[in-house]
């Protein structure tokens, strides 16, 4: 082998070695998308852990049964778990919302869960290292329905 070629080898592997780490970055698994679907309330939990009532501390739970749009047919599910911050209304919850190519990770302040924003935190699958925001507006009361509104940037 050529003393040339061999050295130009050397110093490729090298650079590859050592530049590597820095590359190794990871980009968001999908692009700019907006997903929108419809839940349905399942299931809501209350722990209270305080002073008798809502206050600081307490924990809620909420499933849900995430729906094609304008269809019956079920496509995921989604788990919010909230904890209050304050004897009133205010609680700061984190949630995850499963679809059929992967999940979006959510958190953030609510204060009505009527209508409130959260902020996508990530995901998995094709929602890997996803950011963005998710817009909850309430349709129903009996059973409790809701338009799941995701906005993805990245």
């Amino acid at each position: 082998m050529n003393k040339k070629v061999g050295w130009f080898l050397v110093g490729t592997l090298a650079g590859v070695l050592v530049i590597g780490p820095w590359q190794s970055r990871s980009e968001a698994g999908t692009g700019p998308a907006t997903i929108r679907i419809n839940d349905r309330e399942l299931e809501v939990t209350r722990v209270d852990v305080g002073a008798r009532g809502t206050s600081a501390g307490d924990m809620e739970i909420v499933r849900t049964q995430l729906r094609e749009r304008g269809t019956l047919k079920v496509i995921g599910r989604g788990e919010l778990v909230c904890t209050f911050v304050d004897s009133l209304r205010s609680r700061v919850c984190r949630g995850t919302y499963a679809l059929p190519r992967g999940k979006i990770v959510v958190g953030g302040t609510i204060l009505y869960r009527q209508f409130y924003d959260l902020a996508v935190l990530g995901g998995t699958g094709l929602y890997d290292n996803a950011r963005g925001s998710l817009t909850i507006t309430r349709t129903h009361r009996s059973p409790v329905r809701n338009v799941v509104f995701i906005r993805l940037v990245g």
